[in-house]
């Protein structure tokens, strides 16, 4: 059996606390830089802006992979960020607070797509590429992260929002939990549900594919 050596082991736990010292050193930086722009200090919120741009985006676009909508969503979530100051409670971190609105602001923006009747996932240039009914498989044209957002669009809110964040961004739990306000235990369980529901709806959506090409 292979064991660690006290070098070896030392080094996972120094590897810990250097993240656990950077994680502080982050949220102590956020939280002077939020104070500065309540105070009216815009550059400070420019700052704020481009640690998060990046990572706002790249969630955003888990929802909507229109890349040029998802930059303009960003752009809007952190205007109202921008505008909301007000209310943030500065007890808690900026990070989670931001993703919230810009999640929220995604969905407040899906919905009027469907409403409207416009709903369409793909709408970026090669992406875009709706399944012909006529086509041996209408899958053909779809690559895999088209076939995973058209499914996830089958999950309700709550639970997609998880799932996005845990399974395909990589957040931990206790930072879902504080993006959506919810406990950890909420969190667990929910995650468990939304993969659940998935599984049944990539299945689904299998067989359905497989009854189209036997005619």
């Amino acid at each position: 059996m292979l064991k660690m050596s006290d070098s070896d082991a030392n080094f996972g736990s120094s590897e810990a606390e250097m993240e656990s010292d950077d994680s502080m050193v982050s949220q102590a930086t956020d939280a002077r830089l939020v104070e500065q722009a309540r105070r009216g200090d815009t550059a400070a919120f420019g700052q704020l802006a481009q640690r998060y741009e990046r990572r706002v985006i790249k969630v955003i676009r888990r929802f909507m992979p229109d890349r040029d909508l998802s930059l303009d969503l960003a752009q809007e979530s952190f205007l109202k960020a921008f505008d909301r100051l007000e209310q943030f409670d500065p007890s808690r971190r900026f990070g989670p607070w931001m993703f919230r609105i810009a999640v929220n602001t995604t969905y407040d923006h899906l919905r009027k797509i469907k409403r409207k009747g416009k709903w369409a996932l793909f709408s970026e240039a090669g992406e875009d590429r709706v399944p012909d009914p006529a086509a041996a498989d209408p899958r053909g044209d779809l690559d895999l992260s088209q076939e995973v957002h058209i499914v996830l669009a089958d999950i309700p809110e709550a639970y997609r929002t998880v799932l996005v964040l845990r399974d395909l961004e990589g957040f931990s739990t206790s930072e879902v939990a504080a993006v959506t306000e919810r406990s950890e235990a909420t969190i667990r369980w929910r995650l468990a549900e939304a993969r659940r529901m998935f599984k049944d709806a990539w299945e689904r959506r299998d067989r359905s594919i497989e009854e189209e090409k036997l005619g």
